[in-house]
């Protein structure tokens, strides 16, 4: 699978030529234009962890229908994860977007705090005699590289107050080989 690895300015991750996904309504709609597909959105009180079952089933409700199941699978683990890190890392809400658009699905999580998201090191860069909380044997940590490593485009898109943790999905690049 060829990734695109050009950056955004301002942005960190992969991105190419698609951006955040930006705000729909609630629940989920049909977009507006040629390409626009459906939205969904929800918006997440401050550390409202219960929430994250809620935009695992509502992203599978957005793509039954509309993308294979590994292709969903892979949603629900990459959202789950930037949901999560925006309510457990923020003291404030944060607002979960969804779209399809052209067949690839677009995925933002826009919380209100400035600091940008902290990736682990290289994995590879982990020494036994890392501090507690942190190494190959720590249980957190591995969100971002998650969405690095299975997302097709993702970055960080700031906003004059906050900023948006996004990821794009592109069924066509997962398309098996004949």
């Amino acid at each position: 699978m060829k990734r695109r690895t050009a950056h955004w300015a301002g942005a960190h991750g992969r991105g190419g030529r698609q951006g955040a996904a930006e705000e729909g309504t609630e629940g989920i709609s049909e977009g507006a234009g040629e390409e626009s597909g459906p939205t969904w959105e929800r918006r997440l009180r401050p550390h409202e962890l219960g929430a994250v079952r809620e935009i695992r089933a509502g992203l599978r409700a957005l793509l039954a229908g509309r993308a294979g199941s590994e292709l969903a699978r892979t949603a629900e683990l990459l959202a789950s994860e930037l949901v999560t890190n925006a309510l457990v890392h923020t003291d404030g809400a944060a607002v979960f977007t969804a779209r399809l658009t052209g067949g690839r699905l677009h995925v933002a999580v826009r919380d209100f705090l400035s600091r940008p998201p902290v990736a682990v090191a290289d994995p590879a860069a982990w020494t036994a005699d890392a501090s507690p909380g942190s190494g190959p044997l720590a249980t957190s940590g591995r969100g971002l590289l998650l969405v690095d490593c299975l997302a097709d485009a993702w970055g960080v898109r700031r906003h004059a107050v906050g900023k948006a943790v996004w990821f794009v999905l592109d069924p066509a690049l997962h398309a098996k080989e004949p």
